[in-house]
């Protein structure tokens, strides 16, 4: 999983951030753990694209936007890559564990 600072660098959102999960099934639960998270932070209409199939699921909660793939699908968009190359490598980071 990485974020990609955005904040000041984009209209999109202040916040990217990008993981994976190794089949449709996992890349789908996920996408509802996040939502839920979203929903109890208050983010009571995140926008939600590509639930029904799990392949690449999009969140957006307004100031952070979340895309959530199977690993065949992030290899072959490689967003991390295109955002990082638009902000420097500075703005691509791994999201430290609790």
């Amino acid at each position: 999983m990485v974020r990609i600072d955005l904040a000041g660098k984009s209209s999109v959102a202040d916040h990217l951030v990008i993981a994976s999960g190794r089949s449709t099934r996992q890349v789908a639960a996920l996408a509802e753990r996040v939502l839920d998270a979203l929903r109890g932070a208050g983010k009571k209409r995140a926008a939600v694209e590509g639930l029904a199939t799990g392949d690449w699921v999009l969140i957006d909660g307004g100031d952070v936007v979340v895309h959530i793939f199977r690993p065949e699908i992030r290899a072959r968009y490689n967003l991390e890559k295109m955002w990082g190359a638009s902000f420097g490598d500075d703005s691509v980071t791994a999201p430290q564990s609790a």
